[in-house]
């Protein structure tokens, strides 16, 4: 029997390096795309933006994941970080579409990463993959980032992968358990707003389900129940045994972090559903935000 091959860009990351283990796991062979001479018949050295990646490098293999970008937690966003923030994502993105058009219809299908940031702030309403684009700045990002996907070309395989914040002690709960700790927890703006998320362990599952189940288009990595900023705020607190009294007013957020990141991270209200994923069978581990906090500090 022929073994199964994945390709995977920025495996160093939480998501990627976790998907990597996974499918290792059950003998799925990764081979990942690295930044410096490779060591090994599993790495493929590139250098997006300076010059193309060889598509013989992905033949024969079942699917490339493109993971890469600079952290949107790292704050403030400046001018120069913002740059950042949009090449980190666009270069690779479009070093692998090149690459995927270039293999025709020998080419592996193309998970290329988004984010549900991709919505904007749209309070009072239900999202799905047909629902438009936002028109915050990570909003904009994306939908940049997705067209570099899309230039794999007609024939091509690709998914969008639109990722809601990962709960994990080094993603989405990084600075709020310190805070926490502190005893500085409390609302951010009102609290009420209605914030995306997903646990790590169904983030990896859902990419490996996209890649089992063969989804094209956009799918929304997200979990299936709505959560509010203050409920995972409290969630958290209520885990770690401190108080959530202290108030993040968003006037304040604007003033210390800019308005771009303010409304793209913290006071965007945006219900994002799973439809692609319930409606294609992806069973998930983690239903509510509270089952993901606990499973994320137990690590």
């Amino acid at each position: 029997m022929r073994t199964r091959t994945v390709v995977i860009a920025g495996a160093s990351g939480l998501i990627g390096g976790a998907l990597m283990r996974s499918l290792a796991s059950d003998g799925i062979r990764v081979r990942r795309l690295v930044r410096r001479p490779a060591t090994g018949d599993d790495e493929i050295a590139w250098d997006p933006g300076r010059r193309p990646l060889d598509p013989a490098s992905l033949a024969g293999a079942e699917a490339v994941v493109v993971l890469n970008g600079a952290s949107i937690g790292r704050l403030p966003w400046t001018p120069a970080y913002r740059r950042v923030l949009w090449e980190s994502r666009l270069v690779p993105t479009r070093t692998v579409a090149a690459a995927v058009r270039a293999l025709g219809s020998e080419a592996p299908r193309l998970l290329a990463g988004s984010a549900v940031g991709y919505y904007g702030s749209r309070p009072g309403q239900t999202l799905t993959e047909s629902s438009p684009p936002g028109d915050t700045f990570l909003a904009r990002l994306c939908v940049a980032w997705e067209a570099e996907a899309a230039a794999a070309g007609p024939a091509a395989r690709v998914t969008l992968l639109r990722t809601a914040p990962v709960v994990h002690p080094e993603a989405v709960l990084k600075p709020m358990i310190l805070l926490t700790r502190l005893g500085l927890g409390g609302p951010i703006g009102t609290g009420r707003q209605l914030w995306p998320w997903i646990s790590l362990d169904d983030e990896v599952g859902a990419i490996r389900h996209v890649i089992d189940a063969g989804l094209t288009g956009p799918v929304n990595l997200t979990g299936p129940t709505p959560a509010t900023a203050g409920d995972l705020g409290r969630e958290l607190a209520r885990e770690l045994r401190r108080p959530y009294l202290v108030p993040a007013p968003e006037f304040a957020l604007r003033a210390i972090l800019g308005r771009d990141a303010a409304e793209s991270l913290l006071t965007a209200d945006a219900d994002v559903r799973p439809a692609a994923l319930e409606a294609s069978g992806y069973s998930f581990r983690h239903r509510t935000v509270s089952e993901a906090v606990r499973a994320a500090l137990g690590e």
